[in-house]
């Protein structure tokens, strides 16, 4: 390496990460929704964030006045594009849909198309073509991989054997996170990730990969775990205490969501830092069906911004947080 090289690219690493997390936010405004009949396909429950998102959006759709028709898949596509046709067959106002993995909508965005019923992307994408959606509100999931590794090179000195627990395979916020973070430390020669698989972002299989993890690799080379979303880390967190080793300090965890046990887990010394995906999508989404609605132009991406939490303020967060 030559010198000053990992000075200047954490620079550089951290400037691509606040060019990407300036861009505004969207407040959620209360406007004229009174009415409306709009239909929401969940993903599932697969997370404390998720469950704590669906709790935000019933609210929002509550005070807003809005009938919002609930259906949770459980994590099958199928129910969701079920989902979906029934509320096309019931005439709905409009649509929200949280998918499960990118591929396979356009079919039954056509049919929704069709209908002329307009279809909002939360959370996660779809790989179909723009024209057959409204927008997309989300995260910006590069971001967040990017703002992650950029911790962890800080806090490393640039050097770190590293292991990935995915989300689910398929799913744009798994595989914009990886490219995020991989951005980032393939600027560090020094900085690898050694032990990559999926837990599907539940925190059961947190637990249970990072046990099979600690049997067939060698722990004390382990510098850090880097967890596609905080229960999976919390899940690897029992696992490491288990497996006779302190969570936190024998190994770094960093991960995303910002959910009420991360922050707990901090307090306790257990994890370091976590990027927060913000759960509040709802409002700026009901906000672009009533700009459509109204003949004004919607914007094809509304970014909800987020941050990076770490133990000093760990306390406090999770006073703010916990339900």
């Amino acid at each position: 390496m030559k010198p000053n090289f990992g000075k200047w690219a954490l620079q550089l690493a951290l400037l691509l990460v606040l060019a990407v997390h300036s861009a505004a936010g969207v407040s959620a405004q209360q406007g004229n929704n009174q009415g409306l009949t709009i239909g929401f396909s969940q993903v599932g429950s697969e997370s404390d964030w998720r469950t704590a998102f669906t709790e935000i959006t019933l609210a929002e759709a509550e005070r807003r006045g809005i009938n919002l028709l609930f259906s949770n898949a459980e994590n099958s596509q199928e129910n969701q594009i079920a989902a979906i046709r029934s509320f096309i067959a019931q005439q709905v106002d409009a649509i929200v849909l949280a998918p499960v993995i990118e591929t396979g909508w356009a079919p039954v965005l056509q049919e929704a198309q069709a209908a002329g019923i307009p279809v909002v992307i939360i959370d996660r994408n779809v790989t179909a073509n723009e024209t057959l959606y409204l927008t997309r509100v989300s995260s910006d999931f590069v971001g967040e991989g990017r703002l992650a590794a950029a911790w962890l090179v800080q806090a490393t000195s640039g050097s770190c054997n590293i292991v990935e627990l995915q989300g689910t395979v398929g799913s744009s916020a798994a595989r914009d996170r990886q490219i995020g973070f991989n951005e980032v430390i393939a600027l560090f020669p020094n900085m690898q990730i050694t032990v990559s698989q999926t837990a599907d972002f539940r925190r059961t299989m947190g637990k249970e990969i990072m046990t099979g993890i600690l049997h067939t690799e060698n722990p004390a080379e382990i510098c850090a775990l880097w967890s596609h979303n905080d229960d999976m880390a919390i899940g690897a967190i029992e696992a490491i205490k288990e497996a006779g080793l302190d969570p936190g300090d024998d190994i770094l965890v960093v991960s995303v969501d910002a959910i009420p046990d991360i922050f707990k887990a901090m307090m306790d010394g257990d994890a370091n830092a976590t990027v927060e995906l913000s759960p509040y999508m709802a409002g700026p989404a009901f906000d672009a069906i009533e700009a459509y609605l109204n003949g004004e132009d919607v914007a094809k991406w509304i970014p909800v911004a987020g941050g990076i939490y770490l133990p000093a303020t760990a306390a406090e967060e999770y006073a703010k947080r916990k339900r």
